[in-house]
């Protein structure tokens, strides 16, 4: 098969490969599919990179760990019906060294999940990580139905998955952005109130949500934990929580007696280590979402394989608001 790899870390142009490497084969429990597009997160990037200074874990990485296509082949243990079955699949590049850049890529079964058939293999390609991660940072404290939800970065891919999702579990939801191209976004995917923080001072960005909710929010999804903590602090009620899964800085400063006495529960939630019932229950919320009409992303980008470094090189410099996509070409056709 035609796939992209690396065998050393650092930039697209320098280290990303492709070539033809041996076609993987299904083993007990899991499923092969014909991959028809490849989302790229920023967790891809940042592997690539060594961000978090870990090194190659393993001799040779095929990256993503998102992507949709169809079943070709399953192994033992999993029911041929599931052959021709077109699928979403996460974590293909979780623990495992062969991700989406391919023509193939092999997943546990459960992790291979029905793709709605007026949905796209774009969209499917972009739900797993953001997806996964937006479910857990809405649920994890508990039930949201009946409270204020406030997402940070409302229109990014996580922020506009928890804003949909938050909605769908019946929360009054308030997301915040950066500009009136993300207000839209983040209205799109179902924010009830969008404030704009561009051009505001913290100030300004607490009284406006504090004049939309005056008791304060319950939950905050958090996309800058180091940034935004001192807001979110002053705007969560006493037994409040907040679920964060990015940040700039990695020993950021925090107001602890603040949060102490008001007794604020912090999640830190790092995708790949979740419950496998955690990701199961996210993969059914998502797949509900979108049969009741969800948008789905704004696909920004679709590079072909060949240009896989491009397609690095255009999300690390953020060039544009929407998702980058790899199409893999089929070519059994």
């Amino acid at each position: 098969m035609i796939a992209a790899w690396y065998e050393r870390q650092g930039p697209a142009r320098e280290v990303l490969l492709i070539g033809e490497v041996p076609d993987p084969e299904p083993g007990p429990g899991e499923v092969r599919l014909r991959v028809a597009a490849s989302g790229i997160n920023p967790g891809d990037l940042k592997k690539r990179q060594d961000a978090f200074g870990i090194g190659m874990p393993y001799p040779r990485v095929i990256p993503h760990s998102d992507g949709a296509g169809t079943i070709d082949s399953v192994g033992e243990h999993v029911s041929s019906s599931r052959i021709g079955e077109r699928v979403w699949c996460y974590g293909a590049q979780s623990y495992r060294p062969f991700g989406t850049a391919a023509e193939y890529v092999v997943v546990p079964s459960a992790q291979a999940v029905p793709l709605a058939d007026g949905v796209s293999f774009e969209q499917g390609a972009c739900l797993g990580i953001p997806g996964i991660t937006a479910h857990r940072a809405v649920h994890v404290a508990g039930p949201v139905a009946g409270r204020q939800v406030l997402v940070q970065g409302g229109a990014g891919a996580v922020g506009c998955c928890a804003v949909g999702l938050a909605r769908q579990a019946g929360a009054r939801v308030i997301a915040t952005v950066r500009s009136e191209a993300d207000v839209a976004a983040a209205a799109r995917a179902g924010a009830h109130e969008v404030v704009r923080m561009d051009g505001l001072s913290t100030e300004e960005v607490v009284d406006q949500i504090r004049a939309l909710a005056p008791d304060g929010v319950d939950h905050v999804v958090e996309v800058a934990f180091d940034a935004n903590i001192g807001v979110d602090e002053r705007l969560l009620k006493v037994g409040g929580s907040l679920a964060t899964y990015a940040t700039g800085s990695a020993t950021p400063a925090i107001p602890f007696w603040q949060l102490l006495f008001k007794n604020i529960g912090v999640f830190f939630l790092g995708s790949d280590d979740f419950q496998p019932e955690a990701k199961a229950a996210a993969a059914d919320a998502l797949n509900a979402m979108l049969r009741t009409g969800w948008p789905g992303f704004s696909v920004d980008r679709r590079f072909p394989l060949a240009e896989i470094a491009d397609a690095h090189e255009h999300l690390e410099a953020r060039r544009g608001s929407g998702r980058v996509v790899v199409m893999i070409p089929d070519r059994s056709r």
